[in-house]
């Protein structure tokens, strides 16, 4: 952070809309092994677990702050939000900075798409959730 303000250095920020419910998106955060997967490079602390509608983590390794999943239920799906705040643990120039804003933020997007691929296994726009009866 700078001197003058309390701002994070990094402020990353996702959306991205899943065609499955809350709870199946939640448990694919739901083990801690998971996180080491998607986020290898920090160490996440559970400061709030909202079940269904996610989670936030304190967080240091190579970063210092939070990080958010929330779960908004949405028409038949979940919108997947995703907030990183955080201050690196070394000092960066501002290039390397704006690089690791970026590097965040696709990794984040890639996180994202990796679930909606695996967890709408093929589902077509359009139609319902496997296991549901047309109304």
């Amino acid at each position: 952070m700078s001197a003058t303000d309390n701002a994070p250095a990094l402020d990353v920020v996702d959306e991205t809309f899943l065609a499955v419910p809350p709870g199946t998106v939640a448990a694919a955060f739901a083990d801690p092994r998971s996180w080491s997967r998607y986020w290898p490079d920090l160490v996440l602390e559970v400061y709030t677990d909202r079940g269904a509608e996610g989670l936030r983590w304190t967080v240091r390794g190579a970063l210092v702050g939070t990080m958010e999943i929330w779960l908004e239920a949405v028409l038949d799906g979940t919108v997947l939000h995703y907030f990183l705040r955080a201050d690196p643990a070394g000092a960066l120039t501002p290039r390397l900075l704006r690089r690791e804003a970026d590097r965040r933020a696709r990794a984040a997007k890639a996180i994202a798409l990796e679930l909606k691929d695996i967890l709408e296994d093929g589902r077509e726009p359009g139609v319902g959730p496997a296991g549901t009866v047309p109304g």
